[in-house]
């Protein structure tokens, strides 16, 4: 982790306390400096007259505004901190909907301590440097190594599609589409489906 990162101030946004103890103490073991909120609007109020967090992680069920609300929010104001939603009821069209909105990534309860941490470092890393063109050039250049089948499934993948539905639209079996998205990740590089949203939106913007 770099010396930067080290220094970064994180927000938690959870409306339950058991949780946002955990990803605080995640947190501030790794060396961050972490502020822990129970609502999205407590965290709005925190940011008037305030410095904008290094990272925000928010989880996407909440009373009142959900963590998907929050981001939409956030982005109307043009905040640059990455967002990082949480979820413990997740599904295919919620995911792609969550990353086309501009989450950094999108996390599945339960998670473990790694996995918040490196989805962090990774936000932070690509706060700092940004999608520029040379980000969409290596997209472009996996993508180039995907058979014609795996382009189409990669592309029901990323609008929502979950594996049974590709299958039903591809007429092949849900197990075939299974063998291809693996494929599909291991030459996009990417580790979770968030990951490959990301690369999408990167390459229509």
């Amino acid at each position: 982790m770099s010396e930067a990162a080290n220094k970064a101030r994180i927000c938690v946004v959870d409306d339950d306390s058991a949780v946002r103890d955990a990803l605080k103490t995640i947190l501030e073991d790794s060396g961050y400096e972490v502020a822990a909120l129970g609502s999205s609007e407590e965290f709005l109020d925190s940011l008037n007259g305030g410095q904008e967090p290094a990272c925000i992680l928010s989880d996407v069920r909440m009373p009142e505004m959900s963590g998907l609300e929050l981001l939409k929010t956030l982005s109307t104001r043009r905040m640059k901190s990455p967002i990082i939603l949480i979820t413990g009821f997740a599904d295919v069209p919620m995911a792609v909907e969550a990353m086309k909105a501009g989450a950094a990534d999108f996390i599945e309860k339960p998670f473990t301590a790694d996995r918040i941490k490196s989805a962090v470092v990774a936000a932070l890393d690509r706060s700092a440097s940004g999608d520029g063109p040379e980000a969409a050039d290596r997209v472009h250049q996996r993508l180039s190594a995907l058979t014609e089948r795996e382009l189409e499934i990669m592309t029901l993948l990323v609008t929502g599609h979950s594996n049974k539905s590709a299958a039903r639209e591809l007429s092949i079996s849900p197990r075939t589409v299974e063998v291809h998205r693996a494929r599909v990740m291991q030459k996009m590089e990417a580790r979770n489906l968030a990951e490959l949203v990301r690369m999408s939106v990167l390459i229509n913007r």
